[in-house]
């Protein structure tokens, strides 16, 4: 079935490589992309798809209501896949204001947007559909031993995790009280191409090639469940064509590694691809230096996707030896984009193709 589908946050790191999955496989469906194109939405990262039929890229803000009213009616939105977010754990630490009123306002304007079009209009569709995208961090930190389900207690420790948690209880109650046809996902670490380097795979890669210094947090035994970008936006389309409205769905990878061993990993990926550092000869595991710990740390997280793999079929795809081995490739093939990044000329993308300044 033909579907329009906002893409909110369709920019940024799993927003990107999503939008280019409904591009490649849903030739009927039309996406529009709606991103503020804050330091992590990189326009960038879909140059090649700015043309195609089938796609528009709009700058906007998803707490500015009015913009979000007219684009409901104007495209006549049926579906809406909510990626925009910040999201990054230190980011929060240090400056939280800006989560709470992108995470939650944002995700609050965005309903009203939805409920005002599909509901009070009163040309309700039954095939409209509101996917929030969120994280396993809303559930805490689990010990040596156990997994989270969709019936985990929330415990958020972070900024970031409580402004996850708020938005998926927001989107929870617009179900529960007005009908709004919503689905939520959380999903565990997510690594793949078009990553913003402030997050661990693509730092200690760019750290890596350069040879600095690769900072470790703590002890380095934090263990997370990775998933390739790919299964995940893989497994957000199987939820919105064949998810129970109103459930939530857990996406993780199977594959559970600390940071220490991610870390490790790269570095021997590297010195066995490209050599060993210059002009020292010595590996890239020498460049790792332990740092103070993040505050409020959660020791562990891993994902029981159960439920979605027993109502919808799917499973990951990727061990997390073969979706590093693409995403390593990647990166490596594709340097301009991070050197870009890094300089921050990738901001000057957005001026070259609109005539506008950021």
């Amino acid at each position: 079935m033909a579907k329009t589908v906002l893409v909110t946050g369709g920019c940024g790191f799993i927003g990107a490589n999503f939008v280019r999955l409904l591009l490649e496989t849903r030739p009927d469906w039309r996406v529009i992309n709606l991103d503020k194109l804050t330091y992590a939405g990189n326009l960038h990262s879909l140059a090649d798809l700015a043309e195609h039929p089938n796609y528009r890229f709009v700058r906007g803000d998803i707490c500015d209501q009015a913009l979000l009213d007219s684009l409901f009616q104007e495209e006549r939105i049926d579906t809406v896949v909510h990626f925009a977010a910040e999201s990054h754990v230190d980011r929060s630490i240090t400056g939280p204001a800006e989560f709470i009123r992108t995470n939650i306002t944002g995700t609050f304007t965005l309903l009203e947007a939805a409920k005002k079009q599909w509901l009070d209009s009163g040309n309700k569709d039954e095939n409209c559909r509101f996917l929030h995208v969120s994280t396993d961090e809303v559930y805490g930190s689990l010990g040596a031993t156990g997994f989270f389900t969709e019936q985990t207690p929330y415990d958020p420790r972070s900024p970031y995790s409580a402004s996850k948690a708020s938005s998926d209880h927001l989107v929870r109650a617009y179900f529960h009280t007005y009908g709004l046809p919503i689905l939520i996902t959380n999903c565990s670490n997510n690594y793949g191409p078009y990553q913003f380097p402030e997050k661990l795979i693509p730092l200690v890669l760019n750290n890596g090639l350069q040879g600095k210094e690769l900072p470790v947090y703590g002890d380095g035994g934090n263990v997370r469940d990775w998933l390739y970008v790919q299964d995940h936006c893989e497994a957000i389309v199987r939820v919105v064509e064949q998810g129970r409205l109103g459930e939530a769905y857990n996406i993780g990878g199977h594959n559970e590694k600390n940071n220490l061993q991610v870390v490790e990993l790269l570095c021997d990926m590297l010195d066995e691809k490209l050599g060993l550092l210059l002009p020292s000869g010595e590996p890239r595991r020498s460049l790792i230096t332990f740092v103070k710990d993040r505050l409020g740390h959660d020791r562990r997280y891993a994902i029981d996707a159960d439920k979605i793999d027993q109502e919808l079929g799917w499973t990951p795809k990727y061990t997390f030896e073969q979706g590093i081995e693409k995403t390593v490739t990647w990166y490596l093939d594709n340097q301009a984009w991070m050197d870009a990044v890094i300089d921050g000329s990738y901001q000057q993308y957005y001026a070259e193709m609109y005539g506008k300044k950021l």
